[in-house]
Formats: C-alpha cells, structure tokens, sequence
C-alpha cells in the first residue's frame, strides 16, 4: 500500500473543538477536510444523512465522484463489511495493543485501513487537495491508521470541565432533530483522561502528534492556525488567512460527512470565550478525575 497522500487525523474527545479546527484547515489551499470519516459508512452510506453541503449524502456529488473513483459506488454491503472490521480491530479497548507495539489481526487491519487509504485518495483526487484531514477523533482509529499509512496527529484539548459541561447540554442533531448524546460529567472526565492518555502513547509510538488548545484557536485564531499549518508542512502564504478577521472567520461549503453541527456552517463564524457553568460538586469532580493530566496542560484547579 502507497502512503504517499499525507493524512492528518484531528484527534480528541468530542466537544473539544475538533470541528472547529477541521473547518478552518478545509480553508486552507490544497486541504481537502472530511468530516468524521469514521462514521460515513453508517450515517452515509446506510442512513443518508446530509453532506456538510446539506444534500443527502446519496445525492452529494463530491461524495458520489468519491464513491466511484474509490469503491465503483458505495455498495451496502461494502458498509456493513468496514462496519464489521471495525467492531474487530478500531476498539479502544484495544489501544494498548498497539500502543505495546503488537499488532494482531494483522489481515483484518490491514483490509480496514486500505479502504480508508483508498477513500482518502480518491477525496483528494476528486477535491483537488494534496492532503486530506479526517476528524474522526477516536484514538483507536488514529492507531490503526498509523500502523501502516503516513498519518500526522492533530491533538485537540479543551479543559474537562468545560467539556464536562458541555456534554451535558441537551442539543438537537439537525440532521434529524433527535437529542444528540448526552453524558454525565464522571463518565465525560473518565473519557476525557482516556483518550488523552491515548495520544500521549501514540506520540511516545514515534507518530508525529501536535497539540492545539481549544482556548487558543478561539482567543488568537489566526496566530493558532498559521503555527499549526506551518508545523504540518501546509502552505500558508500571507494572504492564505484573510478568511479570518479578528476574531470571526469566513468558511464556504464543507462535503463532511459527519461531526458537530457546525459542519453546516457556512459565511461568518465568530470565535466565543465563553466558559460554559458547571453545578459545583461536578467541577471539582472532573477536576480530581482528570487531575494528573489537566496539570500537565497548563489548566488551573480553579475553574469558573
């Protein structure tokens, strides 16, 4: 298998701002962004949920030409087949297996990696990017990527207790309305420690990971941005980022196949402090769950 196309997997527990982060690398010249590409083979290509475009992903020409040029047309059972394989091999559970080095079911990872490399070229090929960025976050599928295709980490952290808070929120899905997942804040810290503790092994595997802080792409977007792109190697002349003044950023049309609404997003965005309240006996629950690793990115035990 080539691994010529340099991938960049957005990597974090979900409200961390990954989508944030992806949507403004897809601004970027020759950067062609995805979406939660983890999830295109149930809510694409078995439920037809909408593209970021807001077109059934059935009727998504990006997503058709995609299809076509990767797999001769996605196919039902070639969903439930990368479906099944991931049951198998993409697992958290199973991070420490890789993260020791060991790799079994070696076929398996093998054949579910070579879809995911065979849909990001032909992404790249139909978009016209020279990279790709897959915003899937969980660290289980960023392992097996690396174990055979050239993957770049981007590592996003927001502080647990504001991601706590934020989990507990009740938001609709617009792709249907339902009340999107909602956690408790012990279970959210618990979650938060794990995948962090699982990009910190990855990075300790020789896997190039970089971390962002959420709270400095929306305080300094711009500065946050241009040193990221300028770390993975993206091209970034001076007037590259004219799309954001200030702190609000213009963004276009995104084909992503799934993520957090703001997929949908399109013209003026504005970049919000805002610290999202959290009960008392919650915060100072997050805060000792996630203790050793919230010290070790620079949050303070105080949270207000």
């Amino acid at each position: 298998m080539t691994d010529a196309l340099p991938v960049i997997f957005v990597g974090g527990l979900g409200r961390s701002g990954t989508t944030l982060l992806e949507r403004l690398l897809g601004e970027l010249p020759g950067v062609a962004a995805l979406g939660e590409v983890v999830h295109l083979w149930q809510r694409g290509v078995r439920a037809d949920e909408p593209c970021g475009c807001r077109l059934p992903f059935s009727q998504c020409p990006f997503w058709h030409r995609v299809g076509d040029r990767a797999f001769g047309g996605w196919r039902p059972g070639k969903a439930d087949r990368l479906l099944e394989l991931r049951d198998q091999v993409d697992r958290t559970r199973r991070v420490p297996v890789f993260a020791l080095g060991l790799i079994s079911r070696e076929a398996l990872l093998t054949e579910y990696v070579a879809a995911y490399h065979r849909l990001y070229a032909a992404a790249a090929e139909i978009g016209g990017g020279q990279v790709v960025v897959d915003s899937s976050k969980h660290a289980s599928l960023a392992y097996c990527l690396a174990a055979i295709i050239d993957l770049r980490v981007v590592h996003v952290v927001r502080d647990p207790r504001a991601v706590a808070a934020s989990w507990r929120r009740k938001v609709a899905r617009p792709e249907d309305g339902h009340p999107m997942t909602r956690w408790s804040p012990a279970r959210t810290a618990v979650h938060w420690l794990v995948q962090n503790l699982a990009f910190e092994l990855l990075r300790g595997r020789g896997v190039p990971v970089l971390r962002v802080h959420y709270e400095d792409l929306v305080a300094e977007p711009a500065e946050t941005l241009r040193g990221l792109a300028d770390r993975l190697g993206l091209q970034c002349a001076p007037d590259t980022l004219d799309f954001i003044t200030g702190r609000e950023a213009r963004l276009g049309v995104a084909h992503t196949v799934s993520g957090n609404p703001m997929r949908f997003t399109v013209g003026r965005v504005r970049f919000r402090r805002t610290t999202p309240g959290l009960p008392r006996h919650h915060r100072w629950a997050v805060t000792l769950i996630t203790l050793p690793f919230l010290l070790r990115y620079g949050y303070r035990l105080a949270y207000r």
